[in-house]
């Protein structure tokens, strides 16, 4: 018996990345982490501002379509 072809892998730059957060970490070391986070996200926002405000309309106007998102659908308490 053969073995079944294996799926052509993708490119590594196209392949999803894992990201493994350690358990050993000390609080300082995740609070670094989470502040680096947050600047790549600010200088993100800086850069791209308008085009993923614009990306993240059309997304939550498709769940909305979709009716697959029961939190966006509800109305604010």
């Amino acid at each position: 018996m053969s073995a079944p072809p294996e799926s052509p892998q993708l490119p590594a730059h196209l392949r999803p990345l894992a990201v493994e957060i350690p358990r050993t970490w000390t609080p300082g070391e995740a609070l670094a982490v989470f502040e680096l986070i947050d600047d790549l996200r600010d200088k993100i926002c800086a850069l791209y501002n308008l085009q993923l405000r614009d990306l993240l309309r059309e997304q939550c106007a498709g769940r909305r379509q979709d009716g697959d998102d029961e939190i966006l659908d509800r109305e604010p308490t």
